[in-house]
């Protein structure tokens, strides 16, 4: 954990196509408030677009200006914006570095535990907790969604 919105030190959040190719640190982080630096190499994102069941999350953009998405346009970011997504599909979003730059953002949400996301375009849910599951790990799982025949 870090903790200023500067440090160059991140960690790969993976190839998996719902990480969007993002690096990311946390910040100091509270009992039910989180923050983290994401930063965006061109041509990557925020990861996929979501919406959270339980979870409000604000961005404050650092440096860049890539494109936001939301449920009804998208547009561009400006340096220095704040932009909140509340709970459910009218709070779906994807960060999208279009541009030859470097993006910096901060995340920041409240932590609700459990907490459902949505994967409205790639019909995948994912569902995570704070607390250990019955096999002893942190609870986090992402399946797609089947429709009921």
């Amino acid at each position: 954990m870090k903790n200023t919105i500067y440090s160059l030190d991140f960690e790969d959040l993976g190839q998996e196509t719902w990480t969007g190719g993002a690096y990311t640190y946390d910040l100091p982080q509270g009992k039910s408030l989180s923050s983290s630096v994401y930063v965006l190499k061109p041509g990557k994102t925020s990861g996929l677009y979501h919406y959270h069941h339980g979870t409000e999350e604000m961005l404050i953009m650092i440096k860049g200006t890539p494109l936001l998405r939301l449920p009804n346009e998208t547009r561009r970011l400006l340096e220095g914006e704040v932009v909140t997504f509340g709970i459910g599909p009218e709070g779906s979003h994807q960060v999208i570095n279009d541009t030859n730059e470097e993006v910096r953002m901060v995340f920041i949400g409240y932590e609700t535990s459990p907490d459902v996301v949505e994967y409205s375009n790639e019909e995948l849910i994912s569902v995570m907790a704070k607390t250990k599951s019955q096999n002893g790990e942190y609870l986090w799982d992402i399946r797609e969604v089947k429709e009921n025949k």
